[in-house]
Formats: C-alpha cells, sequence, structure tokens
C-alpha cells in the first residue's frame, strides 16, 4: 500500500458530546454511533483526530481488509464503498 492510498476503517463512537462531522464525501455513517471512514491517517491518526473533535465516553477504530457485509444500513453505503 503506497503512503497515499487511503484506507478504509471502521469508527464507533457513543457518549460523544460533540456532533460528528459527515459532510466529508471520505466519511460514511451506517447508523447513529458507527462510521465508515476513508482516509490516508493511520489508525492512531485518526483515532486521536476523532477524539479531539467529538471527545467520546467510548471510542473504537479499526482497520477493515476488505469491505464488510451488513444488512439495514443507511441508504447508499453499498454505493459509497464500491466508488472508491
Amino acid at each position: 500500500m503506497s503512503d497515499t492510498e487511503k484506507r478504509l476503517y471502521a469508527v464507533y463512537i457513543k457518549g460523544n458530546s460533540e456532533p460528528v462531522e459527515t459532510h466529508s464525501p471520505d466519511i460514511r455513517q451506517f447508523d447513529d454511533r458507527l462510521f465508515l471512514v476513508r482516509t490516508d491517517q493511520t489508525r492512531s491518526q485518526l483515532y486521536h483526530a476523532v477524539k479531539r473533535r467529538t471527545n467520546p465516553d467510548t471510542l473504537w477504530v479499526a482497520p477493515l481488509k476488505d469491505h464488510p457485509k451488513f444488512k439495514g444500513m443507511a441508504e447508499g453505503t453499498l454505493k459509497w464503498l464500491r466508488s472508491e
């Protein structure tokens, strides 16, 4: 993977005091607490950026090797995944 290639992460946020900015084309909200993020940041960089912006009670950031399988998530999510 090149340094400029974007990686896909699953991000779970619970109890955040700040709203999550989801207007970026690289962020897709699955449900109230679960997000997919495409970024060239490392897992640690993304974790700390989300932590600073949202001030959550619970935060989980995990890299995804492949697209997840899912059902019942936000409309357009599969299209978003395939657009990369």
